[in-house]
């Protein structure tokens, strides 16, 4: 019983997006080893994973050169999920996600423990597994069974393959790709077989077989025991020889993310292990994260740290300066995004009464201190915001704006005096839009609104049209087919979407719509012996809306956390002012049209530019600057600056030059990887500060050091 109510708390603090589909090669501290595994288990000693710090960096520069005819492995990481709603899916998604986490009580308690195998799915046990049920159940019956995630992920990579194979540098490439979460594709988690035998390897304990043997639709049809018993994406990929392996991720549409960096890590879990058994040294490199930020970032206090146990006592604090993603800064990505958010406009409105709104996910709470998501976010939304701007110019840049969910807060306002769920967060728990390493802070400006806010925002504005794009996601899923559109209608309604009049019955067959009756399809329905009322405006019979709260604090299932999908929204409408019309807005319910952006899904240029970025990575020195993390001097002190390089040729040449903000580039330095600055410039001012590099083949890769600030003597 203790067991199981310690897993019903662990489970109730699960994130929405944790299971939802929509982030170098160093002896690095990992978080999935570090303080489980003892010296010498299978996993830590023997794959080559240490819990010490970083070794110095060169190392890197070192492993990773990469010779013309070289036989290198791609691995495209994505979110993933499960194509169909069957329970031993649901099963394998839970354990997987919480693989990730020794920490987490799940990882301790559940995964290798078979008396408690049947607790993943009790709906009785964590409120966890009752959500996830009745919001896929909807969910999946609305888009006609099957979610098209994965068919054009697929779709994507063969793409990128086909780009690949074109390559003209006498390289052979073998792709494969990895999910954060493969449930009905097992053997694309990173390394199956860290899940199937434990962090203790094989012989010690039990493995994970569960098969449904205690369910009630038990055991599962066609179900394989020994399913995670398999090889992996890497392993895959190293048996055909390949000499090096190239990662690149979409898992949230080209940001870095923890969930991709858990991959990256369990995957290098499974390469250490090779490397070790086979007396090989095969690097890998995450394109998206080449200067491992995130491993430099990671905090190494308590040992075996992770988010589960709150914040780190000692951070690494490390600069995100000088150490960019390519992906996310990459263009064509933004160009893809504003296609889609223009392919939704109104040709009823014009553009000048048409509002955009960037809606995106936040991170983990507490991850902040490693995960530079939201920060690579807000490259993608401002270079987005650009593209619209150029494309139509008489969009008013008032009216584009980036939105995030809710988050848990102090319920006093809400009767109770807890950290809870609320209802003005709209009773969600993925808005943790924290700005790395700052303390917990949002992005500024017009990029940070929650999502109802910044809709109400634009309502006031005299918007006509509004267009929700979601740069976080490149690849249609359930996320954006059936929750986006409920939250949105949720605020604004559901007979103002663009389509409500003809219906999309080919993406929702025989419905023609992906509305639920109300948002919260998976909170209890019980009030106190009488069916609860989740009706705007109250029920005829005087049942109230919304429903009471039952818990203090509320956990997911609280019906008052629910809301009506009214004709025209939430927003705007006060009860006391009288009933809401079904028929037309009123008091100040919005009166214009909304729809969703189209995500770039199979259109080939994804896969080029995945292809590109691989190409890059495998040819061109690659390179990231620090400078001892000072962000800023006085005029007369010295700061050095230090290029570290991976990839290329070796054989580099080194060219530094500095500017100040609206000035022209000067050359500064010698050819050298380090240079000394000591400004004489007593007014102070901003400067960016670029190194290029050139390796032995002549190709070169450059990085710049944005917003320095040198202050003035005093």
């Amino acid at each position: 019983m203790q067991q199981k109510s310690l897993f019903r708390i662990s489970l109730s603090i699960i994130f929405f997006l944790s299971i939802t589909v929509f982030p170098g090669e160093l002896t690095r501290q990992n978080p999935l080893a570090a303080g489980s595994l003892p010296a010498g288990s299978w996993g830590a000693a023997e794959t080559g994973i240490h819990t010490s710090a970083p070794p110095a960096l060169p190392a890197l520069q070192e492993s990773a050169r990469v010779p013309s005819g070289s036989h290198i492995g791609v691995l495209y990481v994505i979110h993933g999920g499960m194509d169909t709603n069957k329970p031993q899916y649901m099963f394998d998604a839970a354990v997987q996600q919480f693989s990730y986490d020794p920490n987490h009580s799940v990882y301790k308690l559940v995964i290798w423990n078979p008396v408690n195998w049947p607790m993943v799915l009790d709906t009785s046990a964590t409120e966890f597994t009752a959500r996830f049920y009745r919001m896929y159940n909807f969910s999946f019956e609305r888009i006609g069974g099957t979610d098209p995630y994965q068919s054009i992920s697929d779709k994507q990579l063969a793409e990128m393959k086909a780009q690949l194979d074109k390559n003209s540098y006498g390289i052979t490439f073998e792709v494969d790709w990895a999910g954060y979460m493969a449930a009905d594709h097992v053997d694309h988690y990173a390394y199956p077989r860290f899940i199937y035998y434990g962090p203790d390897g094989p012989d010690v304990g039990y493995n994970c077989t569960y098969c449904g043997e205690d369910e009630p639709d038990g055991p599962w049809p066609d179900c394989d025991p020994n399913r995670h018993n398999v090889d992996g994406p890497v392993e895959r990929l190293l048996k055909k020889g390949v000499s090096r392996i190239v990662v690149v991720d979409l898992t949230v549409g080209g940001p870095r993310f923890s969930k991709t960096y858990d991959v990256v890590e369990m995957t290098k879990r499974a390469l250490d292990l090779w490397n070790a058994e086979q007396g090989t040294s095969i690097p890998l490199i995450w394109v998206n994260d080449y200067s491992n930020l995130m491993e430099r970032s990671y905090p190494t206090a308590p040992t075996g740290w992770t988010s589960s146990l709150g914040l780190p006592a000692v951070d690494q604090h490390i600069s995100l300066n000088g150490s960019p993603n390519p992906v996310a800064e990459d263009s064509e990505i933004a160009k893809l995004q504003a296609e889609g958010i223009e392919a939704s406009f109104s040709d009823a409105v014009s553009d000048a009464d048409t509002g955009v709104i960037l809606f995106n996910h936040g991170i983990v709470d507490n991850k902040e201190v490693f995960d530079p998501k939201i920060n690579d976010t807000l490259i993608i939304n401002k270079n987005i915001k650009a593209q619209l701007r150029r494309r139509h110019p008489r969009l008013d840049p008032d009216n584009i704006i980036g939105v995030y969910g809710g988050i848990k807060e102090e319920g006093s306002d809400e009767g109770c005096p807890s950290l809870e769920r609320t209802r003005r967060m709209r009773g969600e728990t993925y808005g943790y839009a924290w700005l790395y390493e700052t303390g917990k802070q949002m992005p500024g400006d017009e990029w940070g609104y929650r999502y109802w806010d910044g809709l109400e925002y634009l309502k006031s504005r005299g918007v006509k049209h509004i267009v929700i794009g979601f740069p976080q996601v490149v690849t249609d899923s359930a996320l954006n087919l059936i929750e986006i559109y409920n939250q949105i209608g949720r605020e604004i309604g559901v007979k103002t979407w663009l389509k409500y009049g003809e219906g999309d019955f080919v993406t929702y067959p025989g419905v023609g719509n992906p509305f639920a009756d109300y948002w919260g399809i998976w909170v209890e329905t019980d009030c106190g012996g009488i069916p609860c009322c989740f009706v705007m405006g109250g029920c005829d019979d005087g049942r109230p809306y919304p429903p009471s709260r039952l818990n203090c604090p509320r956990d997911d299932l609280d019906p008052s956390l629910a809301f009506d999908l009214s004709s025209y929204g939430n927003l705007g409408y006060d009860p006391a002012l009288g009933a809401p019309d079904e028929n037309k807005p009123v008091q100040d319910q919005y009166t214009g049209t909304w729809a969703l952006w189209a995500p770039p899904n199979d259109d080939p240029r994804v896969g080029r530019l995945l292809a590109k970025h691989v190409i890059d990575a495998s040819l061109k020195p690659m390179v990231y600057l620090t400078n001892g993390e000072v962000e800023g001097i006085q005029a007369g002190q010295s700061v050095t600056w230090e290029a570290h390089v991976t990839g290329g040729k070796p054989g580099y040449t080194y060219q530094w030059s500095i500017k100040k903000e609206k000035s022209c580039w000067s050359s500064v330095g010698k050819n050298s990887p380090t240079w000394t600055w000591t400004p004489r410039n007593r007014k102070g001012d901003t400067y960016s500060i670029r190194c290029k590099v050139k390796d032995a083949r002549k190709r070169s890769g450059e990085v710049t050091w944005e917003g320095f600030v040198v202050s003035p003597k005093l």
